[in-house]
């Protein structure tokens, strides 16, 4: 029932489905059903926010009335992991409802969401439940101002997967910044982060005459400084990351004097990063690394306290797409935005890999054939920016977006280029519309270098 033919096909995964062309070609059936329904989910915090989507959904006695549940399960995915939150309320339709809540329940299919959604990020029990359309409490939406103070002696971080960045910043000049590899993904000890980033500020601190505010970013959720969820310490056990993980950045604080400290997703320091940059808002900042990071500064020029965790952000619909080892769940943006995207399509190009290689050596492989002129890894990562063109479309469904600001290891050098060729080349075949409104865009050298941790850098305002 549904239509679907891709003007582009990634050659090293011709079978992706890509999401934006799935809802488009459901919308269609949709407005074509004298019987089509409002169908709103809404999703609320406990900070007083409620995020609300409004769509519409087929009879429940259409013929394809059983997309419906796909476009309801796929869609509520991705809201919770663009805003997230803990209670999800749905309206217009009590038996999408009902397959929802199997679906995202702790037996379910969905259970890893259900988990990181409920105690473990928000501190309550996640729940969904059928509520009457006049029932929906109003959509409040919040965002704050951060970063963008660049006075005083300050210290920036940024916490990834395969190393840890530092810079140390006089009035917004950088006067040091250094590049440390590291391994946290499966330390079991918290010490090794602790002491990590203790060791990357004290190495930059050496270079201030004294140190004023340190403000940082890292992969993972993180609510007034607290850790609440983070790819970067998935080795370290339940009850040590409850007790020496959660707060660590405030025991940071205390072995600095209490200076101001701030710590926010990585993703959304790069997209603030990129609107200092540009000198312009509306900006959603894609970083393909270790993982894909994903940050957003509203028009308004504001970060938001949404999760944006694009890595689990569904883009692929097919039944057969990649598995994400860490949710369990398919057609995820980290199967083909980071190191783990570049590394499958890399094994489909022909590159032969020892297991035992880790996966940023995979990378650093990849981008030495494109330097030597290899057609595989130009094959890699054509298919990485057909996939990515399609993805900026799908994101261009739920941010209000006037430019997209792309960086990360799998961006660096020539086949970084050819990411952003084929992404655009995507979307002025399929997407015109989106393709005059979004710039696509990657930071020069300079930015690159240094954009991150000066961003990062900013975020506390010094005290009066």
């Amino acid at each position: 029932m549904l239509f679907l033919d891709p003007k582009r096909r990634p050659a090293l995964d011709p079978n992706f489905l890509p999401a934006a062309l799935w809802h488009r070609s459901y919308a269609k059936i949709v407005a074509d059903d004298p019987g089509a329904r409002p169908f709103v989910i809404a999703i609320v915090r406990g900070d007083g926010a409620v995020f609300r989507h409004e769509s519409r959904v087929l009879a429940s006695d259409h013929p394809g009335a059983a997309l419906n549940v796909r476009y309801a399960e796929r869609l509520l995915k991705f809201l919770l992991w663009m805003k997230g939150g803990p209670e999800i309320l749905i309206a217009g339709a009590p038996e999408i409802a009902t397959a929802l809540y199997k679906i995202y329940h702790p037996t379910g299919a969905r259970a890893f969401d259900h988990a990181f959604m409920g105690e473990k990020i928000f501190g309550r029990k996640f729940s969904i439940k059928s509520v009457a359309l006049d029932a929906l409490p109003a959509a409040t939406e919040t965002s704050r101002p951060m970063g963008r103070h660049l006075d005083g002696c300050r210290i920036g971080f940024d916490l990834g997967g395969s190393d840890r960045k530092a810079a140390a910043l006089i009035d917004g000049e950088v006067v040091f910044s250094e590049e440390i590899t590291w391994d946290p993904y499966f330390q079991q000890d918290p010490a090794y982060h602790l002491e990590g980033v203790h060791d990357s500020l004290t190495r930059a601190a050496k270079h201030l005459p004294q140190v004023d505010a340190i403000g940082g970013s890292a992969a993972g959720v993180y609510v007034n400084n607290e850790v609440r969820a983070g790819s970067l310490f998935r080795g370290v056990p339940e009850e040590l990351f409850e007790t020496q993980v959660r707060r660590m950045f405030f025991t940071l604080q205390e072995r600095w004097g209490g200076v101001p400290f701030e710590v926010v997703n990585d993703g959304e320091v790069t997209a603030l990063a990129g609107s200092m940059a540009l000198e312009d808002n509306a900006v959603l900042g894609v970083s393909m690394g270790t993982s894909q990071a994903g940050g957003y500064v509203t028009p308004a020029g504001n970060i938001t306290p949404w999760l944006n965790e694009l890595a689990f952000a569904p883009i692929d619909y097919r039944e057969e797409a990649p598995r994400d080892e860490w949710s369990g769940d398919i057609g995820c943006g980290v199967q083909y935005f980071s190191q783990q995207g570049v590394a499958r399509l890399a094994e489909r190009a022909g590159f032969v890999f020892d297991p035992a290689v880790p996966l940023p050596e995979r990378l650093v492989e990849v981008q030495k054939a494109m330097k030597d002129g290899d057609a595989r890894a130009r094959a890699v990562y054509e298919s990485v920016g057909v996939c990515f063109g399609y993805a900026v479309a799908h994101y261009a469904s739920f941010y209000e977006v006037r430019h997209l600001l792309v960086l990360g290891r799998v961006t660096s050098g020539e086949g970084g280029e050819v990411i952003l060729q084929q992404a655009k080349e995507t979307l002025h075949d399929e997407f015109p519309e989106i393709e005059e409104r979004i710039r696509l865009s990657t930071p020069d050298e300079q930015g690159k270098r240094h954009g991150q941790a000066t961003a990062a850098a900013s975020l506390p305002a010094l005290r009066k």
